[in-house]
C-alpha cells in the first residue's frame, strides 16, 4: 500500500464531512485520543488549532483522552532539556482553558508501559518502504534537530499507532499534514484485525477547520521558532512580543493574506481572539497604520487570555491538586491499556 498526501486526503475529507452531526447525535460512541509533545510553552497557535477544539468536544460528552508525549520529545533531538518544566506548563494549560479531569483523562506517555507493548506487534504490520513514503515523515525528517536519523523518528507514525489504538480512540482531531500519520494507524488496524481477529477501530480523522497561525516572524507559529505568544505569557510580555511583530510599509491596514502575509497575520489573530470577520477587524482599523493594529491586536489577545492567565495562576498555587491529576490519569490510561493489551494478548496466542 502507498501512503501518498492525494490517496489519503480526499477519503479523510469525506469521512470528515459527516462526523460533526454523528458527534452531535452521539457523543458517547466516540473517543478522541490526542495530546502534544511537552518541547516548549503551549502558545495561541495550539489553542486556535486544537486545544479549545478539545474542550468543546468534551463539553459534548465525548471521552476525551490527552496525552503529554514525554518518550515523544526525543523524536526529533538528542536530549529532552527542561521537560519536568515543560509538562508541567502544559498540565497547567490544560486545566487553564477548561479541560476536565473528570471528563478528561490527562496522562504522560512514559507513565503507561503497557502502551509501549504494542509497538512490537504493530511494527510487524506496517514495511520499511511504507514508512519512508510517508510523506509527513519526510518533513519532520528535514526540519529534525538530529544529524541522523534515528529509528524513533522513522517509526514515529507506528508509535502514534500505538498511542491512538492503546485506548481504542476513533476519532483523531488533525490538520492535513498528520494525515498521512493517521493513516498508518488505520492500515495497522486493519491488518491487525484481518491477522489476528477484531480488536482494534480503525479512527476517523476530524479534520480541523482552524486556520494557519502566523508566529510574529511572520512565518508559522512554533515552539522552536521563537515565533510564539505562549498561553503562559503575562499582559506585559504579549504587549512587547506584539509590539516587535512584523509589519509592512503600508498604512492602511487590509486582510490579503496573500499578498501581505504579516499584516493578515496579525488582523486574523484579533479576529479569532475577538471573534469577528477579518475583514471587518482590517477595515476597521482602516488607516491607523500598523501601530493601531498592534494595540488592537494586544487588547484582543489580552481580552481573550485574562480569565486564562487568572485561573492558570490559580492551579499553579495547588501543585498537590495538578500532581493529583496527573496521578488519576495516568491510573485510568494504565488501566485501559492492560485492558487492551490483555485482549491483544488473547487473539495472537498469549504473545507478549
Amino acid at each position: 500500500m502507498s501512503i501518498t498526501t492525494t490517496a489519503v486526503t480526499a477519503p479523510a475529507e469525506r469521512r470528515s464531512a459527516g462526523l460533526e452531526q454523528r458527534i452531535q447525535d452521539a457523543p458517547g460512541r466516540f473517543r478522541v485520543m490526542t495530546g502534544d509533545r511537552p518541547t516548549g510553552p503551549l502558545h495561541l497557535g495550539h489553542y486556535f488549532g486544537t486545544l479549545h477544539n478539545r474542550v468543546r468536544l468534551q463539553d459534548l460528552g465525548v471521552d476525551v483522552f490527552v496525552i503529554i508525549a514525554d518518550y515523544q520529545v526525543l523524536t526529533d533531538r538528542d536530549v529532552a532539556d527542561r521537560l519536568g518544566e515543560y509538562m508541567e506548563g502544559m498540565l497547567l494549560d490544560y486545566l487553564a482553558i477548561g479541560l476536565d479531569p473528570a471528563r478528561t483523562t490527562i496522562f504522560n506517555h512514559s507513565a503507561v508501559p503497557a502502551l509501549n507493548q504494542l509497538l512490537l506487534p504493530f511494527l510487524s504490520l506496517v514495511s520499511v518502504a511504507e514508512l519512508s513514503r510517508n510523506p509527513t515523515v519526510k518533513d519532520e525528517i528535514a526540519h529534525s534537530r538530529q544529524s541522523a536519523v534515528s529509528g524513533l523518528m522513522f517509526t514515529y507514525p507506528v508509535h502514534q499507532a500505538a498511542d491512538i489504538l492503546f485506548c481504542k480512540g476513533n476519532l483523531v482531531p488533525v490538520g492535513q499534514d498528520q494525515l498521512p500519520h493517521l493513516e498508518v494507524t488505520r492500515t495497522i488496524a486493519r491488518r491487525f484485525n484481518e491477522r489476528y481477529g477484531a480488536v482494534f477501530p480503525e479512527p476517523d480523522a476530524l479534520l480541523s477547520s482552524a486556520p494557519l497561525l502566523l508566529g510574529t516572524d511572520g512565518t508559522k507559529m512554533s515552539k522552536s521558532r521563537g515565533n510564539s505568544i505562549a498561553l503562559g505569557a503575562t499582559a506585559d510580555e504579549t504587549a512587547r512580543l506584539i509590539r516587535g511583530a512584523r509589519t509592512d510599509t503600508d498604512r492602511r491596514i487590509t486582510y490579503e493574506p496573500e499578498t501581505r502575509p504579516e499584516v493578515s497575520g496579525l488582523v486574523l489573530l484579533a479576529a479569532l481572539c475577538l471573534d469577528r470577520d477579518p475583514y471587518a477587524v482590517a477595515e476597521e482599523i482602516g488607516d491607523g497604520g500598523g501601530a493601531a493594529l498592534k494595540r488592537t491586536v494586544t487588547d484582543a489577545v489580552n481580552t481573550l487570555l485574562a480569565p486564562v492567565r487568572a485561573r492558570r495562576a490559580e492551579y499553579a498555587q495547588d501543585t498537590a491538586y495538578v500532581r493529583s491529576v496527573l496521578r488519576a490519569g495516568n491510573e485510568r490510561a494504565n488501566a485501559v491499556a492492560e485492558e487492551t493489551l490483555a485482549e491483544v494478548r488473547a487473539v495472537m496466542g498469549g504473545v507478549l
